[in-house]
């Protein structure tokens, strides 16, 4: 968790001193957080970082997410479990509302907490806070997916207790977690007694307090208990959001393995149903109390059957048993990092920090059928759990090259939303389909048009994923099932939205859009719009093309399903040739829209630390009027559309832009340093990407006690592959030109392509490709292409 070391001048540039205040970065020290290539491990009890430990000690699968407080249920900030897609609804009230703004608010909520065990000792709460520690380390092991801790206490009495624990939400088992909770005295005998809780306690009580990254304020308790159920050792509790009226239901089970003599009762409340266990403890004899937690969710599904499905699970889970559980995790998480781990040899505590990021993704998408993933994963409340962009940009990449089928749900989860983005394409008088900027259902919930249906280019950020996926994994049948839907009816929005402007030299224009930067809104012709709308309407256009003359089934298909027609197919091709970007001829800048350029500059040295992010303390006019970047814009789209600019255009963009850019989105780093690598920054390159590789482990955008960034963390994976080895796949071919750091020994990664595992290992001295297995396969290395077999290592020597 620590910040390398000689590296303040990097760290500590001109973009980290705006946030150098003690909410918005944490150099955790070394002492309590050593590095560790594997693992994030807190070797003592320090509370003074407890807001964003929760989050960073928090485990997901996709499904199911556990904030990371303690199994004790104190202290803690901001604790929870929620489930993807869980939430609550309420009326967006606007004063002055207008036509077409969106209606209801959607926020993620708590699902009823079966993590708590609380502990007594001769009747004596065991509170961290309070009660002398001799000992406390827990431990995030990326490696199998498993929280640990071990504690010893002294009680007021001088009996010393030990706590060792372990926890997982199961990669295998979606909806299920499980709890290890092991007890011994050491020193004298005492009566023990456990008492584990599944409790309903979603009053939302967090404030905004006027930051929109928050999540909203729940005045009321948000879930009506429904029924309770308690036999044995198993309880049940089904819930409904009082709201939106979905229902969930969440049961916990135990397995006791000790020697002591024990006995065990039931308790229920209106809201808490517990589990009792009485033990009789002998010095130095265990107490093992395995916890099994389930959640089942749906809007349809009685509650009854929501807790005889949960029932089923805790079942199953009890027959597997303990041990066999945890080696599922294992075993999966082996999996995940045989695919996707990238290795950085010469910088430890990097190579601790990019494994959490990528930790992170397989958190958030391990499991996630049927759902998206939102900004925050399950690690938080932070923007309300919805679903944005960010998915189809920045986490799209790494599934698509590390786990295709999970890449698919994705991408099948946004077509699921198709029917929708219709119906709101037609709400806004457009043709064709607009998906929303912010989502958990499907329906817009974005209150601030400005930043958010204006967003327009969500469209083609889809199209963008979908082509790509096609391309690297060559899933033809998700092309003619799904994805040429998706690809026609967001085209159809570029071509109704956009017009042949005669003030423009008859050059296709998209007005009254915003882009990435939501500092500037509403614009014309925002540069990185109109050539990603360029990109969905080519990429409809061929594909349409392809299945009119090699896919007649999948072209009867297409055409039932949209009703496209050849005329149609002719505007698109038409308005992408026509498309128009902006240009400033002296300087040679893409100007970000027709306007930007022409703006007063931003006061950037007389703008104090403190008033950063600048969306919490200027008026959004303020920000509009003036040349100042949330998140990179212009930038982000020289990564995404690679080829449609020459290495200069890149360098005079970038040293236009990057001054501009606050670094108050943590959407920027991963992507200037992408940018920054292939010009020739190296410095640079590497500075923004250890920005966003500690992104979190350092706060850097000081809301980490919110939730992890998930855009974030693909963008670091992102950085590494796209930047350091210079990775590109366009066109059916995939290159690479290597930009190692000096403080990188060695680079390693595989990469899943056309179906195959390519290993790719670069040092200063050579790179080295292997195909594991498959028939061969070509790929460039700059301008040279090399033929891979399985089996046979190519090396290729730094200059070659």
């Amino acid at each position: 968790m620590s910040i390398p070391e000689n590296r303040g001048d990097l760290f500590g540039g001109e973009r980290l001193r705006r946030y150098h205040v003690p909410r918005a970065r944490i150099i955790p020290p070394e002492h309590v957080y050593p590095v560790d290539e594997w693992r994030i491990v807190e070797k003592r009890f320090y509370p003074r970082f407890l807001a964003q430990t929760e989050t960073i000690f928090a485990l997901a699968n996709g499904y199911l997410g556990l904030r990371g407080d303690f199994e004790e249920g104190s202290p803690v900030l901001d604790g929870g479990v929620y489930v993807n897609g869980f939430h609550e609804t309420w009326p967006i009230f606007y004063s002055e509302s207008a036509y077409g703004f969106a209606k209801t608010g959607q926020t993620i909520v708590n699902a009823p907490d079966g993590r708590v065990i609380r502990l007594y000792v001769d009747d004596e709460s065991f509170d961290l806070a309070s009660t002398q520690l001799r000992h406390f380390e827990r431990t995030l092991d990326m490696r199998e997916g498993l929280l640990h801790r071990e504690l010893e206490f002294e009680t007021a009495s001088g009996k010393r207790v030990r706590v060792r624990s372990r926890r997982m939400a199961s990669a295998q088992r979606r909806h299920l977690a499980v709890i290890d909770y092991e007890v011994t005295v050491l020193n004298a005998p005492a009566t023990i007694l456990l008492a584990s809780e599944l409790a309903n306690r979603a009053l939302e009580e967090e404030a905004s307090d006027g930051d929109p990254r928050k999540a909203h304020r729940f005045d009321a308790r948000v879930l009506e208990t429904l029924n309770r159920h308690v036999d044995g050792l198993r309880a049940t509790i089904g819930v409904r959001t009082k709201s939106s009226r979905m229902q969930l239901a969440s049961g916990i089970d135990h397995l006791m393995d000790t020697e002591c003599p024990w006995q065990h009762w039931a308790e229920q409340s209106d809201e808490v149903a517990r589990v009792i266990f009485s033990v009789d403890a002998s010095p130095e004899c265990p107490i093992r109390l395995t916890k099994m937690v389930a959640a089942h969710h749906g809007r349809d599904l009685p509650t009854e059957e929501l807790a005889a499905r949960a029932g089923r699970t805790l079942t199953r889970a009890k027959s597997v048993g303990r041990e066999p559980l945890f080696e599922e995790q294992r075993q999966r998480l082996a999996t995940f990092w045989e695919h996707a781990d990238v290795q950085i040899d010469g910088e430890p505590s990097l190579q601790q920090s990019v494994r959490f990021n990528l930790f992170q993704l397989f958190q958030a998408t391990a499991r996630v059928e049927g759902n998206g993933v939102s900004a925050k994963g399950l690690t938080g409340r932070g923007y309300e759990g919805h679903y944005f962009w960010d998915s189809d940009v920045y986490v799209m990449p790494f599934l698509t090259y590390t786990s295709p089928t999970r890449a698919r749900n994705l991408l099948s989860f946004r077509y699921g939303m198709l029917e929708g983005a219709r119906e709101r394409a037609k709400e806004l008088s457009h043709r064709g389909a607009l998906f929303p900027w912010r989502t958990i259902t499907g329906e817009e919930a974005s209150a601030y048009y400005a930043a958010g249906t204006a967003q327009y280019h969500i469209n083609a950020d889809i199209a963008y994923a979908v082509r790509k996926y096609v391309s690297a994994t060559g899933d033809a049948e998700f092309m003619a099932q799904k994805g040429a839907e998706m690809l026609v009816e967001t085209a159809r929005l570029w071509a109704d939205l956009g017009f042949f402007s005669e003030s423009h030299g008859g050059s296709f224009c998209i007005h009254g859009v915003t882009g990435p930067d939501e500092y500037t809104a509403v614009v014309n012709n925002n540069c990185f719009t109109n050539l990603m709308a360029r990109d969905n309407l080519r990429a409809a256009a061929r594909v349409c093309r392809a299945f009119q003359k090699d896919s007649p089934a999948a072209w009867e298909h297409l055409r039932h399903e949209t009703r496209v027609e050849i005329e149609e197919i002719e505007t698109w091709e038409a308005a992408a040739s026509a498309m128009f970007l902006p240009l400033d001829e002296k300087t040679g800048v893409h100007a970000q829209d027709d306007s930007f350029l022409e703006k007063e500059v931003w006061d950037f040295a007389g703008t104090p630390a403190d008033k950063y992010p600048l969306l919490l303390h200027f008026h959004p006019l303020t920000l509009y009027r003036q040349q100042v970047i949330k998140q990179a814009d212009v930038v982000l789209a020289m990564v995404l559309l690679d080829r449609d600019f020459s290495t200069e255009q890149k360098r005079r963009n970038f040293d236009y832009y990057e001054p501009l850019t606050t670094g108050d989105s943590s959407l920027s780093s991963s992507i200037e340093s992408i940018v920054a690598c292939e010009v020739g920054y190296r410095e640079k390159a590497f500075g923004y990407f250890l920005e966003a590789a500690v992104m979190d482990l350092a706060d850097v955008s000081g809301n980490v006690n919110d939730g992890v960034h998930i855009a974030s963390a693909g963008g670091v994976w992102m950085a590494c592959v796209y930047g350091f080895a210079g990775m590109r796949d366009e066109n059916g071919v995939l290159s690479f030109a290597p930009r190692l750091p000096e403080s990188f020994e060695r680079l390693a990664f595989p990469i899943t392509w056309g179906g195959q595992t390519l290993d790719v290992e670069i040092t200063h001295r050579a790179t080295t490709y292997r195909l594991r297995e498959g028939p061969p396969i070509q790929v460039r290395h700059g301008d040279a292409v090399l033929d891979l077999h399985a089996g046979e290592p190519v090396e290729t020597r730094a200059g070659d």
